[in-house]
């Protein structure tokens, strides 16, 4: 029910320890032998001799040491010192009494919802328990000589079975495949290609076993570009063979990577040699780091043949895997 007239205040009244008076005028405040701090000389209610003092005036507060305005004698009597607390202070919670409802902490752009200090001698630590509170697991920042200071934002879903937390650099969490080959393929021919004289050729695979984990057009014009989320280091390894080879001149194999950050083209593997005959087969393999938009493709040349020189069909593929 309201109350007619003014609220009462909720505060933590404790019964400061007794205090014998002295020839001094400075007395040390203790609550249950442990020094007491009071807000200000105003949350004191003292009684001297049977006379209630005036904060202020009759008696000021510094720390945990109240002092009188003039030295008492042995006969006086510090009847009592009674600490009215901070308004609405509840003190100490009984166990049970704070509720879910209590404890809605509200983070805002400044600052987080709930912050978990150290003692300048042990970092924060976040326990969650088990449900018989016997045991838990703890949640511990960094020593403060790592001056760390981070966020970790985690995924908008619980991600898929054998999955792992992966960050992005800044801190932003996602999914990601635990252990095994996540990015790869293989291409093959099974008929000819031809390849004229001095003219560099892409290899259109016509048959693709697998790509797995990246973007392939090999069948149109022979590449593979790494999408979001495929950058790493690859192992990239091209086979060809010449079912056709002449007997002079020199046939040559690359695997070219286009640099998507500095628009330009290098070979991350070459192979060239004179031809001996037919079914000339040349390897050629590389390691690479590609970027997200890079890609990869092989080509062929010949320089011994003015007709069409033809790829074989056996024997000729295209192969590559992320390692890391």
């Amino acid at each position: 029910m309201s109350y007619i007239g003014k609220e009462p205040q909720v505060g933590a009244y404790n019964m400061l320890d007794s205090l014998t008076a002295s020839a001094t005028a400075s007395y040390s405040l203790t609550l249950d032998s442990t020094a007491f701090v009071p807000e200000s000389a105003n949350h004191l209610l003292v009684s001297l001799n049977g006379v209630i003092q005036k904060a202020g005036s009759s008696y000021t507060v510094s720390g945990s040491t109240l002092t009188f305005s003039s030295s008492l004698a042995s006969s006086d009597s510090i009847d009592f010192v009674l600490a009215l607390g901070n308004v609405l202070d509840i003190g100490t919670p009984s166990d049970a009494t704070v509720t879910n409802a209590k404890t809605n902490f509200v983070s805002t752009s400044s600052a987080a919802g709930l912050q978990i200090k150290g003692d300048n001698t042990t970092a924060g630590t976040l326990q969650l328990n088990c449900e018989q509170n016997s045991h838990g697991i703890k949640l511990k920042s960094p020593a403060h000589s790592a001056s760390a200071s981070y966020t970790l934002t985690f995924p908008t879903t619980d991600g898929n079975a054998d999955e792992f937390l992966q960050t992005d650099g800044s801190g932003v969490l996602s999914w990601a495949s635990a252990g095994g080959i996540t990015h790869y393929w293989s291409a093959s021919r099974n008929s000819g290609q031809s390849v004229a004289q001095n003219t560099a050729t892409n290899i259109l695979w016509n048959v693709v076993t697998t790509a797995t984990g990246i973007t392939n057009t090999l069948t149109s014009n022979g590449r593979i570009t790494i999408p979001s989320g495929g950058a790493g280091w690859y192992v990239v390894t091209a086979i060809n063979r010449y079912a056709d080879g002449p007997t002079g001149g020199k046939e040559k194999l690359t695997i070219q990577w286009y640099d998507t950050s500095a628009s330009s083209t290098e070979s991350i593997g070459y192979a060239e040699m004179n031809t001996s005959g037919t079914y000339d087969t040349k390897v050629a393999s590389g390691l690479k780091y590609l970027d997200v938009g890079d890609y990869v493709y092989v080509q062929v040349n010949q320089n011994n043949d003015s007709s069409a020189n033809f790829i074989g069909g056996n024997g000729t593929g295209f192969y590559g895997f992320k390692i890391a």
